[in-house]
């Protein structure tokens, strides 16, 4: 049938015992299936693995382009190093020589339409070395005064969960806040800070003041240090030949996977033997066991018998695009040593944050040549998005020209939109999603879900959730054997 690639296959010789679907062809999604693969071959175990994808490509969010010598990400474009679940997968795959550090420096916030430095020693805004925070013109004097009220406070009570917004302010005030933390925490998750729950999004923060108190002691303590001048690693990763080399990887090495492009899940039913999956087209396949690796609004749609799985709407998923210019090096002067940088809410500006991506990620442009990457749409104020092409790069182009004096126009440029794209962890999303997790355990047993709507959004947090639900899947087989 149109759109349905690959042949169903098994592993090991013996007859097929279980079929497991794997519904998403993003990165979770590919990750789920990889370990799956991996564990029924490392243990003998026959099954049928069968991974559905809507789109006629997989990938997801991860879209590279590659034009002209330019590396280009419309999607996410690295990973956190520190999180080794993403490191492991590449290194798993064979593509650790390919694996590329970003080149470091200063960042950059506008204030007052000027790009300020963020203050030396500053994590994620959090102030840990005095001088630099004393002497930036980011903060007034009372401002400066507030933050230090840190030192002194006490410790909220663990048996709350604050917004991030309300966590940081309680400790550093509203002018710390305002000018440099919610720019730069805002950007990871593109929502509210005043709604975004801290024990979903930021709970090593919850758990160093528990420990420390003060966040700036915490940090003092905890920050690694450099010997010297040392300049210390770049913190995220890439692909040399972009992340779409990844998705390509994982393609290719699903060899025991019958891997079924541009089919829309329709509705699943939960049957005596297993459930049947109904797609739009009108094709129905069996499995006994699912991994649901999309936004948790098509898990929604897919069981619509199951009123548990309905989720609180009050605050929706933002949308986002992803805007890249291309220019001739000698048009953009950038005065500064650094790559790139944010902007607050309250900044006149179109655009949410820049990445000189040339500079942060040399590869990306050909000799005497730059690539910018901006951001517009924020929560409560996406409506840019919807705008056509033109509308959107005279704005975002004007911004630059404001900020950085940038008159040429691009080579050329490339616009991702990403609607509804952004889950929003709001305060109480972990106490949901317990009660999801044990709701589904008695209704759904066979059904496992996994992907950005749940613990992460990050490339690792995505690998991750993908490789335990391959996990929570062979322990249910292990579970339901005869032979267990």
């Amino acid at each position: 049938m149109p759109g349905r690639s690959g042949d169903k296959k098994m592993v090991g010789s013996q007859s097929i015992k279980k079929r497991i679907a794997v519904i998403g062809g993003g990165i979770t999604g590919l990750s789920a299936a990889f370990y799956l693969q991996k564990a029924c071959r490392d243990r003998g175990i026959s099954a049928q693995i069968s991974l559905f994808e809507a789109e006629t490509r997989l990938g997801g969010k991860i879209d590279t382009e590659v034009h002209d010598g330019f590396v280009m990400e419309k999607g996410p474009d690295s990973f956190l190093a520190r999180k080794q679940a993403g490191v492991q997968l590449v290194k798993e795959l064979g593509l650790e020589n390919d694996l590329v550090r970003n080149h470091t420096g200063q960042a950059y916030i506008l204030h007052q339409g000027k790009l300020i430095p963020i203050p030396e020693g500053a994590v994620m805004g959090i102030p840990t070395r005095l001088s630099p925070f004393v002497t930036t013109p980011l903060f007034s004097l009372t401002g400066k005064l507030r933050a230090a009220g840190d030192l002194f406070l006490p410790r909220h009570a663990t048996d709350t969960d604050l917004s991030v917004g309300r966590f940081f302010r309680d400790r550093l005030g509203d002018e710390v806040v305002n000018h440099l933390i919610e720019p730069l925490l805002s950007g990871i998750y593109a929502g509210d800070i005043d709604q975004l729950s801290l024990q979903a999004t930021f709970p090593q923060f919850a758990q160093m003041e528990q420990k420390y108190r003060s966040l700036i002691l915490g940090l003092k303590q905890t920050r690694p240090r450099t010997k010297g001048n040392q300049k210390p690693l770049g913190m995220f990763l890439t692909l040399k030949k972009g992340l779409k080399s990844l998705v390509a990887a994982l393609e290719q090495q699903l060899h025991d996977v019958s891997i079924q492009k541009g089919i829309r899940l329709g509705q699943i039913v939960q049957e005596n033997t297993g459930y049947t999956i109904t797609f739009q087209d009108g094709h129905k396949d069996q499995a006994d066991l699912i991994v649901m690796a999309v936004p948790h609004a098509v898990v929604e749609k897919a069981f619509p018998r199951h009123g548990f799985l309905q989720h609180r709407r009050d605050v929706p998923s933002t949308s986002v695009a992803t805007v890249l210019l291309a220019y001739n090096e000698e048009a953009v002067r950038i005065p500064y040593e650094g790559t790139g940088f944010v902007v607050p809410r309250r900044e006149p500006a179109t655009i949410t944050a820049c990445t000189w991506t040339h500079k942060k990620w040399p590869h990306t442009a050909p000799k005497g040549k730059a690539l910018l990457r901006c951001y517009v749409g924020r929560a409560g104020d996406d409506a840019i998005v919807d705008e056509p092409d033109d509308v959107i790069i005279k704005r975002v182009t004007k911004d630059l020209q404001h900020v950085m004096g940038i008159r040429s126009s691009p080579i050329f440029s490339r616009i991702t939109r990403w609607k509804q794209a952004m889950p929003q962890y709001i305060v109480g999303h972990a106490d949901w999603l317990r009660s999801l997790e044990t709701q589904l355990r008695t209704r759904l047993p066979s059904v496992f879900l996994a992907g950005s709507s749940y613990r992460g959004i990050g490339l690792p947090d995505c690998i991750q959730q993908g490789k335990q639900a391959a996990e929570q899947v062979m322990q249910s087989l292990d579970e339901t054997s005869p032979l267990g």
